[in-house]
């Protein structure tokens, strides 16, 4: 069980890095793509709501630590993402490609969400996505197609990263 749940901290790690260190430098996309919402769910979805509320948790951890957002903003997003995503543990087929792309799509649908009704409490404070505009339909599709490639590359560690079938 342990193991699991470092070696998903560990791809979330390295996660982090590929979008802050590379995918942030490439000029033509006007959005970063989202692939730590996008393993988060995948960690949530196969392992259940408890490993997705500490990988949710721990992506949002990341991304607060190297943003300028309000603290804690994507802590909260990410954690409930992680804990309704994981309701879903075992009843989709992640081998489909319409599946994993709908969960993308879901996935970065809600964080819109989450992050809009959170600025409520602090109107001053969080910038929400227009969900109406050219960037969120872009960063919407863009992870959504890339959902069904990250799945497939995650599941060539599943020995490392899913928890045994009895968890």
């Amino acid at each position: 069980m342990a193991k699991s749940y470092l070696s998903s901290i560990f791809f979330l790690i390295i996660t982090v890095l590929v979008e802050t260190a590379i995918l942030s430098k490439i000029a033509i996309l006007p959005v970063i793509p989202d692939l730590l919402l996008i393993c988060s769910l995948y960690f949530a979805v196969n392992n259940g709501s408890l490993h997705g509320e500490i990988t949710g948790f721990t992506s949002g951890l990341l991304i607060d630590f190297l943003s300028g957002s309000a603290f804690g903003l994507n802590c909260l997003v990410r954690t409930v993402i992680g804990y309704l995503t994981g309701y879903f543990r075992k009843m989709l087929n992640l081998k489909s490609f319409l599946v994993t792309f709908l969960i993308g799509f879901i996935g970065t649908i809600l964080k819109a969400i989450l992050i809009y009704m959170t600025s409520f409490f602090f109107p001053n404070m969080i910038n929400t996505y227009n969900i109406f505009t050219d960037v969120f339909l872009f960063e919407l599709l863009l992870n959504s197609f890339l959902s069904p490639i990250v799945f497939k590359f995650l599941d060539r560690f599943s020995n490392f990263i899913l928890l045994p079938e009895n968890y």
